[in-house]
């Protein structure tokens, strides 16, 4: 049942992809609704994919690095969703063209890179003993989904913006914003998500921040955010352009802070998989 859940949720993904980007270069309208679809099926089968391991763990199902990878490639396609039903232009399949293959590489990486031990159902460890599990991981995970999608609503403003002489109007303006919307609510998840990982290393660690490889990345990740939502809250309409850079950059920093740290470096956080 779970590899056919994960069988099925890669494949899917991938005909969402090819679905967007034959939009893209064909402007066949109608290969949007098909990834449009596709998106859904993906979103539900790795529901159920986390949902049916959760119940044979007895457990929260965010207990190692590829459950971790399949919730963030859940949730960035839920977003993408979310993305789509609120913009009103035809430029919707901009933001799937880039968001589903995000969710593949995440989801093929979990699924198909990763070694089987730490793949495999394994109860929890001392650390993750906590009430603290649900709250810090799924918080963070969230936050990365939804800075992620605003990031490429930004990339994908740029893309537009250099396409368009106005960006102050029309499908430019509308991806500006949403990217500003997604931002805007993943900014707070993220400082939720570091000021809980935070209260949770002082309960399993006894400090509350060791300047650990993966905190460090945190706090870098939580400051180029917050230069973007600066700009943006000054209201010069020049810092329009400024921010999307900023988030652009912010884009790559995110990768950095969560798959990079994990496996290049070593620290608390770290699964050493480059290492072993």
């Amino acid at each position: 049942m779970e590899n056919w859940f994960n069988n099925f949720s890669f494949f899917i993904l991938f005909c969402s992809m090819g679905f967007y980007w034959i939009r893209a270069f064909l402007n066949s309208p109608i290969f949007y609704f098909w990834g449009k679809f596709s998106v859904i099926g993906a979103n539900l089968s790795m529901l159920f994919l986390l949902i049916y391991r959760g119940l044979i763990e007895n457990h929260f199902p965010l207990s190692n690095f590829y459950e971790a990878l399949i919730f963030l490639s859940w949730s960035l396609t839920l977003i993408h969703l979310i993305i789509e039903y609120y913009l009103k232009n035809s430029y919707k399949f901009i933001i799937g063209g880039m968001t589903t293959p995000t969710a593949l590489f995440l989801n093929g990486f979990a699924s198909f890179q990763l070694p089987e031990s730490m793949q495999k159902l394994s109860p929890l460890v001392p650390a993750l003993q906590s009430n603290w599990l649900m709250m810090h991981v799924t918080v963070m995970l969230l936050s990365y989904a939804t800075l992620i999608c605003g990031s490429i609503a930004s990339i994908g403003y740029l893309f537009l913006y250099s396409q368009h002489s106005q960006a102050g109007t029309g499908a430019p303006h509308q991806l500006d914003q949403m990217s500003f919307r997604s931002i805007s609510i993943g900014f707070p998840l993220l400082t939720l998500g570091i000021i809980s990982g935070s209260v949770w290393a002082n309960e399993a660690w006894g400090s509350y921040w060791s300047w650990d490889p993966k905190e460090t990345w945190s706090l870098i990740t939580w400051m180029i955010f917050a230069i973007y939502l600066h700009l943006r809250l000054t209201k010069v309409p020049q810092n329009e352009m400024k921010s999307a850079f900023v988030a652009t950059g912010g884009f790559f920093v995110l990768w950095i802070c969560f798959l990079g740290v994990n496996f290049v470096s070593k620290g608390l956080h770290s699964y050493g998989w480059f290492f072993s």
